[in-house]
């Protein structure tokens, strides 16, 4: 029970940048605990995978390799895992709040008898126990709980944009090559192929322009979408549209636009907040934008209070003049 493991995810052959988040968040958590650090890949054929992740400062890399661990095969990747981490027996196990995350950990967690937090946006060591404090948002974020458990591993999965993505460093860690016990009779449920879901990554975008409950219509988002493709053509940049919860329960758009505590958790170069007031669980989604500019006709509303620019106008004058002005 000396070391903190934290499950490696990958795209297109390298490590994904929520892995690089965990490696940072994990990293200081083993810090302060005095334990090292380590990762575990799974799959089949993934030397360069494991290379790539050796270079980020960690401990070990436990590198489970064996065919059926080949793409993602869930009832595999659990049976691997919890053979790991009975031969290592790690203090505390982190994975990405993602699909495979979700898919894995919960299973993981009941096989090794230990009890698990999903969706955490903050991790801290309790200094009289040595225990995890894990917060998360409850009662569809109107809540943040702190919550402890006393079962080994510590077990949590962290949502991304939690932490900082760790950058490499000069040091190597040691490869450590595994082949699980595996027997094809575990394998219950199989993943035939994996389909891309077209969904809006609001993480990747250099500009988000956000509408609110002061958006009257549906069709007023055209307008934003409108600035949004203005914006793109003159800077380069990549802005994409987003809208706090309201506009996601009306229907209005799918919630992989929505920011805040119950959606995503951004920190765009800018942001802008049209009709946005500035409740706390929006608030906590956006803040770490690095300008933020709001519109609204309310000049008390609270997002005036957290942004860098305000104006007090109505968005359906203001923001047609600006396409207006960007296409000229």
């Amino acid at each position: 029970m000396n070391e903190l493991l934290l499950l490696v995810e990958s795209k297109e052959g390298l490590p994904d940048k929520t892995t690089l988040e965990l490696i940072r968040g994990g990293s200081d958590l083993a810090k302060e605990l005095g334990i090292d650090t380590s990762a575990v890949v799974v799959g089949h054929e993934t030397p360069s995978l494991a290379e790539s992740v050796a270079s980020y400062g960690l401990k070990k890399i436990y590198r489970l390799e064996h065919p059926m661990l080949s793409g993602f095969q869930p009832d595999a990747w659990v049976g691997a895992l919890e053979w790991l981490c009975r031969q290592i027996g790690p203090r505390i196990f982190l994975a990405s709040h993602s699909f495979v995350g979700k898919e894995v950990a919960p299973r993981l967690a009941c096989r090794l008898k230990t009890e698990l937090t999903t969706d955490c946006i903050g991790l801290k060591i309790d200094p009289q126990d040595g225990l995890l404090i894990r917060t998360k948002p409850i009662y569809g974020g109107n809540a943040i709980a702190a919550l402890k458990c006393a079962g080994l591993p510590q077990m949590v999965t962290v949502r991304k944009n939690i932490f900082e993505p760790m950058e490499p460093v000069d040091t190597r860690s040691e490869l450590v090559d595994l082949v699980p016990d595996l027997d094809e009779s575990i394998i219950k449920v199989r993943s035939l192929k994996i389909v891309p879901e077209e969904v809006v990554e609001l993480d990747k975008a250099h500009v988000v322009i956000s509408g609110g409950r002061g958006v009257v219509e549906k069709e007023d988002f055209d307008m934003l979408k409108a600035l949004a493709a203005a914006l793109n053509k003159s800077s380069g940049n990549v802005t994409m549209v987003g809208c706090s919860r309201p506009v996601v329960d009306k229907c209005w758009l799918s919630s992989d636009h929505q920011v805040g505590l119950t959606g995503s958790i951004i920190a765009p170069d800018i942001y802008v907040a049209v009709g946005i007031s500035g409740a706390i669980q929006h608030l906590v989604g956006m803040i770490r934008s690095k300008k933020i500019i709001a519109i609204n006709t309310d000049p008390g509303c609270n997002m005036f209070k957290v942004a860098d620019y305000g104006v007090v106008e109505d968005y359906k004058v203001l923001i047609p003049a600006l396409v207006k002005k960007l296409e000229e």
